[in-house]
């Protein structure tokens, strides 16, 4: 009995069971990643690469957020046992639950960043000098970054979107290897969508999801040490 319960415990637990483990969740994870994007990721690949489509691409941009934060949800929930294997019902639970906390951080995200890449767009129609458009620059990398941090916090904490907004903003600067590797992710992920295309983006979701998590992982500890009972 004891040789049995011992078969039963190692079962699912070796090198290569917690290596498909992982594989499996991330391309769970990924189907439904691309479910969620579908329905702003069409419209997206029709629209001609044009500055006078950006609020158009905004708006085609507004599922990426809740499908985003029901996969960090979902690979967050990870456990290396390949019999313990639920990703899609972790998935359906992240998306209901983070949707209207989600939205509330990324819908003003998005506006924000909308404006910002219009005056770009059109700054020599502005007259505006020439360190303003750094200025926005900078502007518009430290809103992506400081909203990167905010989805992961209210993917995985049940925060209020006020107290969300605080935390990203105080861990933007308190964690700086999280604040790095969020924008090195958001450099990946431009580049991925300028060189090839938003579907290629789409289809490495999952794994630019898990990077997030893992370069997040300091800012995760702290506020689960610091911030939660």
């Amino acid at each position: 009995m004891s040789d049995l319960g011992a078969a039963q415990r190692q079962f699912g637990t070796g090198p290569l069971s917690r290596v498909a483990a992982i594989v499996y969740r991330l391309t769970v994870v990924e189907l439904l990643l691309l479910v969620g994007v579908l329905p702003g990721l069409v419209p997206a690949l029709l629209l001609a690469r044009d500055s006078s489509n950006i609020a158009l691409y905004a708006a085609c941009a507004v599922p990426v957020g809740p499908a985003l934060s029901a996969g960090l949800y979902a690979i967050a929930r990870h456990r290396p046992d390949i019999t313990d294997l639920n990703p899609a019902v972790d998935f359906r639970r992240g998306y209901r639950a983070n949707l209207g906390g989600v939205l509330r951080i990324w819908l003003p995200l998005l506006a924000g960043l909308t404006i910002v890449a219009v005056n770009l767009a059109y700054f020599d129609a502005a007259g505006v000098p020439r360190w303003w458009a750094a200025l926005l620059v900078l502007v518009a990398v430290a809103a992506t970054v400081w909203g990167g941090i905010a989805l992961v916090i209210t993917s995985l904490f049940a925060f209020r979107a006020r107290d969300v907004a605080r935390l990203a903003a105080h861990f933007l600067t308190r964690t700086p290897g999280t604040s790095l590797g969020v924008l090195a992710l958001g450099v990946v992920a431009a580049g991925i969508t300028a060189y090839t295309s938003e579907a290629v983006l789409a289809l490495a979701g999952s794994v630019l999801a898990l990077l997030l998590l893992r370069t997040s992982r300091s800012m995760i500890t702290a506020i689960e040490k610091e911030f939660t009972r």
